[in-house]
């Protein structure tokens, strides 16, 4: 087959929780100590993976990373039961998070037409901005290198040096005229964002721009506008998203945006810059909505689809925005709205949940592909398994985390992924 873009999705684990872990992400903030669903957030994110099948692409699906996670607890002097300790307690609550499910941080990927070795590097996000997402990135090499074992095809690399902070694909975009095609690469880094950390450092993509081999007349780093990381933007994909000619961004996405833009039509010529001015969509409603934070996809008839999350359509502004836009006979000429709640109120939508990685099938580990079948099986074990409702303040209960361990351990067996337990 030829080199086709596959959407890798996390499942849902079934530690899934509202804990408030992530500073600068206001709706994990807003929902902080609110009764979580993990098997209902676990279907949501299977029926946003049948949709796409249903579209005719090619889809992935990532497992859980183990939780809680007896390393990081013992790394900090720490059980898993409970403690009274607030500071403990919010210790132990970033050992139970499940936040691996959003793979868009999960590492950043080059495909082959864009590397020098015609392999496709994937460099695993350090996510050291967060002590909750940190702990992540030594499972999910693990999980990268048994997906992507192949070498004559694949390269997989450690995160960065932890000194300076990676956040993956989701500040990270790649244009081209087609995705089998030579791209350019836009890493998008933050300096500041007032109250809120800018979590991806410039350092930590140029390191993974070489550790890729790109060219670098082939790759941009742009500056992210703090005014939209103080709003709320702590990645760039909450208010920016492209695939293959376009580019759909809101106009405060970056600091410099009419450079931004000059240089990406320097670079490629046939790149299409769909800018949403704040008068339209206000930068809030852009972030409350999720609007950027949509799976931009090249459907098999050759149009392109938005996936937005239901929170965008039910915004106003913002459905008057896609309304016209498909109405002018604009590039994106489909939006396809899903239920994915659970997440959106953990602060993550429709981008958040999967990694794009360009490859052929073929080369792929098929236990990590993902079709109605195998769906089918996941949904079973999800609902044999994955507690239907998780309270904060149960996190570090003896019961609960071998509720949870025993449900991942289901699902690694179902999968026949014995070498992630």
């Amino acid at each position: 087959m030829p080199l086709v873009e596959i959407n890798f999705d996390g499942l849902v684990g079934p530690s899934h929780n509202y804990a408030g872990l992530s500073l600068g992400n206001l709706a994990s903030s807003a929902h902080a100590g609110e009764v979580s669903y993990p098997r209902a957030a676990a279907l949501q994110g299977l029926a946003k993976m049948r949709h796409n099948l249903d579209l005719g692409l090619v889809q992935g699906l990532f497992s859980p990373l183990p939780r809680p996670n007896p390393r990081f607890l013992g790394a900090l002097g720490l059980n898993a039961s409970d403690d009274a300790d607030p500071v403990q307690r919010r210790l132990r609550a970033a050992a139970w998070s499940a936040s691996s499910m959003w793979t868009a941080n999960a590492a950043t990927v080059s495909p082959a037409p864009d590397t020098p070795d015609r392999r496709c590097h994937l460099t695993a996000a350090n996510l050291v901005t967060m002590p909750h997402r940190s702990q992540e990135w030594p499972d999910t090499v693990r999980q990268l290198r048994l997906a992507f074992a192949d070498a004559a095809h694949f390269a997989v690399h450690d995160a960065v040096p932890p000194c300076f902070g990676d956040e993956g694909a989701a500040n990270h975009m790649r244009m081209c005229v087609r995705h089998d095609a030579p791209g350019v690469e836009l890493f998008v880094y933050g300096k500041t964002g007032g109250a809120f950390p800018a979590r991806q450092h410039e350092q930590a993509s140029r390191a993974v721009a070489r550790l890729h081999g790109l060219d670098p007349a082939r790759c941009l780093f742009i500056e992210q506008s703090s005014e939209a990381i103080a709003a709320g933007a702590f990645h760039n994909d909450v208010v920016a998203v492209a695939n293959e000619r376009v580019l759909f961004t809101h106009e405060q996405a970056f600091a410099d945006p009419h450079g931004t833009y000059a240089a990406i039509r320097e670079r490629l010529p046939e790149a299409e810059i769909v800018v949403v001015s704040a008068s339209a969509v206000s930068l809030a409603d852009a972030i409350s909505s999720y609007l950027f934070n949509a799976q931009l996809l090249t459907l098999p008839t050759g149009e392109m689809g938005l996936v937005i999350p239901l929170e965008a359509w039910e915004t106003p502004a913002v459905r008057v925005w896609l309304e016209g836009h498909i109405a002018s006979n604009g590039p994106i000429r489909r939006v396809l709205p899903v239920d994915v709640r659970q997440s959106m109120a953990n602060g993550g939508g429709p981008a958040c949940l999967r990694l794009r990685v360009v490859a052929d099938p073929a080369t792929v580990d098929p236990r990590f592909l993902l079709d109605h079948d195998k769906a089918t099986l996941v949904e079973q074990v999800v609902a044999a398994h994955w507690p239907e409702q998780i309270d904060p303040a149960d996190l570090g209960r003896d019961s609960l985390a071998q509720t949870v361990t025993s449900a991942r351990a289901a699902l690694l067996d179902a999968l026949d992924l014995g070498e992630l337990a």
